[in-house]
């Protein structure tokens, strides 16, 4: 058994890059080893900013030899009338091979065919490892760039490839660089390295001051920091995102702490946090109460050579960075609330939509139309207004002109500065909430159905001006707004009613268009049926069946909390004994009672025939009811209770009777169950067996 090692070394790649692109060459090389029908025990993957690698362990000397049963043609083509083999055998065993000692026949549906067994032999290892080049040079970047004069293009200019199967150099050559057994070291520490075979290849890198492992790399970070954080008494909170980022950022990792002035500490914590984390790419320091602490620690790639001077250039950067912080926060204080959002009616929203205010104006609408929806107290109401009039006011100010990352954050620190109620200041921070597709949801009443407000609005303009979605390009973040819309409404489960909510904004908009900055239109189908694309993205997280999936989209529920509700009692009831009873008698009840789409559902108990139309329509009367009322888990089970009532009215009743009366009469009857059994979703849409 036999051990490869493939690195390309390139000039540094962006840290955001590297992850995926290694993920990226470990599934290619795993279809193509897959396709090329070569096994191997593992595949193992390196990356830095300056190599990419994978090795491949206990391959074989060459593939599994296979026999292929080949097809021919048929017996009466492939002999002549006095027996002897035609023109179109011999090309047959010829093309193949073979000879036509080798043939035997093989009836097949009445009819006898030549047929011959191919043995085709397993390629050689190393040649079919030569096909790795393709994998490499296909790999797809966010961008590309050309260097030297050279036509082909790639995340960043080639300088070596290493191709070692066990001590053999294989002849491959990328980009125009012939493969070796020589790599590099660390840029500045580091030698050239020369790889002898596989196995070898982290130890020689580690001697040049390379950690090809990003684990082993994250490993020697975390150990690091936990080290400073034992000896004095910190905590050193470690963000995954920002971990993965520096892992990929250095090839030697150091960690060291510096400092800064304790007179910074008068700015908000999330500011200084944002500098030190966006910006500087540095770890903040807590005490054992999560105060800020005048420190941070940072990697550093190399070793501990001269790292005073590494501390103190850092320290100095990120001094400057502080300072500018520390204006900001002082000047904006000068500002009052109102300034501000006069300001905003000079700020463009979009250029075909109209200002930062009019956004506001009609966030404010849409605010009081989903707050007396969901049921806000008149005080949490009069919140709401405050909020919605000024909550984009920060966007204005020094600070989020600099770190436009605190938008929201440093709004509810400025509005608090001012007066402003507690829960004001929070919606102002949590309408920005969720701020990515999986990210924390806003918590308070208030805040909530601002984030509803503020989103609704951007998705109702855009799409009134035309500035739709459309294959993967969505420069506005659309379906990213509405499917934090779906997030909120699974938790609240709040009823909203989206055509009825959107009905009543457009209305009260249209009555003054200079005010709102649009007229809108009427009918915005193509809103509601972009909303149930990120309805059906939620369903599919969730794990919902396509077909549940289906017919809750299919149905008439307009309530997007109810649709999202329902798919949940669907996946319940799913595993019922009478579950493909109650659908099939269900999915007869609409195919039939959408016949009756004219009809009113008015139904005339004079002219029943049976007792089972009678009993049918008694127990539907009772629903009806209390329909209205029931939560969906009690309609599900009101609509599971009318089967037996229709199995036997089907068994007692002809629905297209001859006489029209009748026949309209019973439809009309259907059509109430059906009416009722669509306000949860199309049950004739869901399969069952």
């Amino acid at each position: 058994m036999s051990n490869f090692l493939l690195e390309v070394g390139l000039e540094e790649m962006p840290a955001h890059v590297v992850t995926p692109t290694i993920q990226q060459l470990e599934e290619k090389t795993r279809k193509f080893l897959e396709e090329q029908k070569l096994d191997y025990e593992t595949i193992e993957t390196f990356a830095t900013p300056r190599r990419l690698a994978i090795r491949l362990l206990n391959l074989p000397e060459k593939q599994v030899d296979t026999k292929e049963e080949v097809k021919g043609p048929a017996k009466k083509i492939a002999l002549d009338s006095e027996g002897n083999w035609s023109k179109a055998a011999l090309g047959f065993v010829k093309g193949q091979k073979m000879s036509v000692e080798d043939i035997y026949f093989k009836e097949l549906k009445g009819v006898e065919y030549v047929h011959v067994l191919k043995e085709n032999p397993g390629k050689m290892t190393k040649d079919i490892l030569l096909g790795l080049k393709e994998v490499v040079e296909n790999l797809t970047f966010p961008v590309t760039m050309h260097w030297a004069d050279h036509e082909f293009s790639y995340i960043r200019p080639v300088h070596w490839i290493v191709a070692l199967l066990d001590e053999e150099v294989l002849p491959m050559t990328i980009f125009d660089i012939p493969a070796g057994k020589t790599s590099r070291g660390h840029r500045f520490l580091g030698n050239v390295a020369t790889i002898n075979n596989p196995i070898e290849y982290e130890e020689k890198l580690s001697q040049e001051f390379v950690i090809a492992s990003s684990k082993r790399r994250e490993e020697m970070i975390l150990e690091q920091i936990a080290k400073f954080a034992e000896e004095n008494n910190w905590q050193i909170p470690v963000d995954e995102n920002l971990l993965e980022e520096v892992v990929q950022l250095v090839e030697y990792p150091t960690v060291f702490v510096g400092n800064f002035a304790e007179k910074y500490l008068t700015v908000p914590k999330e500011v200084l946090v944002t500098s030190m984390k966006e910006h500087q790419r540095y770890f903040e320091v807590l005490d054992e109460k999560n105060n800020l602490l005048p420190h941070f620690v940072s990697v550093r790639n190399g070793d501990l050579v001269k790292i005073e001077n590494v501390i103190k250039g850092n320290e100095k950067v990120l001094t400057a960075r502080l300072e500018d912080a520390a204006f900001f926060y002082e000047e904006d204080q000068k500002l009052t609330i109102a300034q501000c959002v006069e300001k905003l009616k000079h700020v463009t929203f979009h250029e075909k939509i109209g200002s930062m205010y009019e956004k506001m104006q009609r966030t404010g609408v849409l605010g009081k139309i989903i707050g007396n929806q969901v049921g806000l107290s008149e005080t949490e109401l009069a919140e709401l207004k405050r909020a919605s009039g000024i909550y984009k006011f920060d966007l204005v100010t020094g600070m989020v002109g600099e770190f436009p990352e605190l938008q929201g954050i440093m709004g509810e620190k400025y509005a608090l500065l001012q007066g402003e109620e507690k829960a004001v200041a929070t919606a102002i921070r949590e309408h920005y909430l969720p701020n990515s597709a999986e990210g924390v949801l806003p918590e308070t009443k208030v805040g909530t159905v601002l984030a509803l407000s503020d989103k609704l609005d951007s998705l109702l303009t855009f799409f009134n001006v035309g500035l739709v979605p459309s294959g993967s390009n969505d420069p506005y973040a659309l379906r990213r707004q509405a499917y934090g819309v779906l997030r909120i409404l699974e938790k609240e489960q709040w009823s909203f009613p989206l055509k009825k909510i959107i009905g009543k904004a457009i209305a009260a908009f249209n009555e003054d268009p200079e005010k709102f900055g649009l007229r809108f239109n009427t009918e915005q189908n193509q809103l509601e049926n972009f909303v149930k694309g990120r309805l059906r993205q939620l369903f599919t997280g969730r794990d919902v069946r396509y077909d549940v999936i289906d017919a809750i989209l299919s149905g008439e529920q307009g309530d997007l909390s109810k649709m999202i509700q329902s798919a949940e009692i669907f996946k319940n009831h799913l595993a019922d004994n009478d579950f493909k009873e109650v659908v099939e008698s269900l999915t007869r009840v609409i195919n039939l009672g959408k016949k009756a789409e004219e009809s009113k559902g008015i139904v005339d108990a004079s002219l029943f025939e049976n007792e089972a139309e009678k009993a049918l329509f008694e127990k539907v009367a009772a629903i009806k009811e209390k329909f209205v009322a029931l939560d969906l888990n009690e309609k599900y089970l009101a609509l599971e209770s009318l089967r037996p009532f229709i199995e036997e009215y089907f068994n007692e009743t002809m629905v297209m009777a001859d006489d029209e009366k009748v026949r309209n009469n019973r439809l009309s009857q259907l059509k109430q169950i059906k009416d009722l059994a669509l306000s949860m979703g199309s049950f004739d849409l869901l399969k069952v067996k």
